[in-house]
């Protein structure tokens, strides 16, 4: 006797529901998507059955019809549909969001980046690699900042909301938003309150025993750049009794740890903002070394430029430059700013000295960082030992099927 009733994968998990529409690759195409890669792009696609609304469940298939993955799909993106299910069984309702997002804590809890709660920071959801692509959140104190990168998860809005009331007691929900974001996903919204108070003014956030003062709703990013948090303390090491150069400092994290756990010297410290030389002065008052650290306003290239003039040389040098690479095609001339960079940076560093140098540009990959770095060796005629290859801390994870979401590298070098 034949088995007439419609198959899992042409459902929604249920026999009774109308069938999910499906979204069929070209030839050649599924190897990533079976390797649990979550982004789908538009060009990979060679046709849709049925007619999916914006984040509207998708069933992934191969040509042929074979089930690869679910996913959410966004008509308005380039990544056409981003996969959360491999399992053509479960249906992305309501109990895998809660599943997920459950999970996600429980790992920052296993790693101590909940104690302290009042006091703290962490990345509490990371995207891709809490297998919540377009969903990242950051925890400071009892504030949650909540950033939505897919459409998609945007209208999961209200769960992730009563997941945090449920989860924490939240003193405040605010909703961040990235540049570029809005644009490339079609979403339309803005930095808002979702719950609770407004996030203060001036938030005092410890890290490795020192206290910054911060700004969640204006800063950078969320306010704070927690993913340097082990890097910043594995430099110090390298740094006693050290003359430090440091560009673009933000709020002095770098320079502070210098001073406070690796005994430098004295530290220059520069960044473009002035808002964030304010803070960066003002937080190492508060830490009691305003006198050891210098900040100042200026552009790196300008910087760096001048102390050659000069004939400057500094024992150190830490360069911790924004996000040069947003797409594809900007890798190359991201290559070649951090080339600059890097190469400016020997000519201000006495032999011996030690260059911590950064990128957390994505799409350049960590063998591409080394390789720029190997130019800069060629081209100086300058030795570069590297100590430690460095990434990102516990509450940044990185998912090997999604290698993008690997964005920070951290080299410690010395040059000869």
């Amino acid at each position: 006797m034949s088995d007439s009733s419609p198959s899992v994968s042409e459902t929604n998990g249920e026999t009774d529901t109308p069938p999910l529409p499906r979204v069929l690759l070209k030839p050649r195409r599924a190897l990533p998507f079976f390797g649990r890669h979550p982004w789908v792009f538009a060009g990979a696609i060679s046709r849709i059955e049925g007619k999916p609304q914006p984040g509207e469940e998708v069933l992934l298939q191969t040509e042929r019809g074979e089930f690869i993955a679910r996913g959410l799909f966004n008509p308005n993106s380039n990544i056409r549909v981003r996969l959360y299910s491999w399992d053509a069984e479960q249906p992305l309702n309501d109990e895998l969001w809660i599943e997920r997002l459950t999970q996600a804590v429980a790992l920052r809890e296993e790693t101590g980046l909940l104690e302290d709660f009042e006091t703290s920071g962490c990345r509490l959801v990371f995207s891709e690699a809490d297998q919540l692509s377009g969903l990242t959140i950051d925890r400071y104190g009892s504030w949650f900042l909540v950033q939505f990168s897919s459409l998609a998860l945007s209208q999961k809005q209200d769960l992730v909301i009563r997941f945090l009331k449920d989860r924490f007691p939240c003193k405040g929900i605010w909703l961040r938003t990235e540049k570029g974001m809005r644009e490339a996903e079609g979403l339309e919204i803005s930095d808002q309150l979702l719950f609770g108070e407004t996030p203060p003014p001036h938030f005092f956030l410890e890290e490795n025993g020192i206290r910054y003062g911060m700004n969640m709703v204006t800063g950078q990013k969320t306010g704070f750049y927690l993913d340097q948090r082990d890097n910043r303390l594995a430099a110090a090491r390298y740094l006693k009794n050290h003359r430090v150069l440091e560009m673009h400092c933000y709020t002095g994290a770098f320079a502070l740890n210098a001073i406070i756990h690796g005994q430098a010297q004295s530290v220059q410290a520069f960044d473009a903002s002035q808002g964030a030389i304010e803070q960066a002065t003002a937080n190492a008052e508060l830490n009691g070394v305003g006198n050891r650290i210098r900040f100042k306003s200026g552009k790196a290239y300008a910087v760096l430029e001048q102390f050659k003039e000069q004939g400057e040389l500094f024992d150190s040098v830490i360069l911790d430059p924004p996000k040069m690479a947003r797409h594809r095609s900007g890798v190359k001339q991201a290559l070649k700013g951090y080339f600059s960079l890097n190469r400016l940076a020997l000519d201000v560093l006495k032999p011996g000295g030690i260059l911590v140098t950064c990128s957390c540009s994505g799409l350049v990959t960590q063998q591409d960082f080394q390789q720029m770095l190997a130019s800069v060796a060629q081209q100086t005629g300058r030795h570069i030992q590297v100590l430690e290859q460095r990434g990102q801390p516990a509450d940044h994870p990185v998912s090997p099927s999604c290698p993008e979401n690997h964005y920070l590298k951290c080299f410690i070098c010395r040059v000869a």
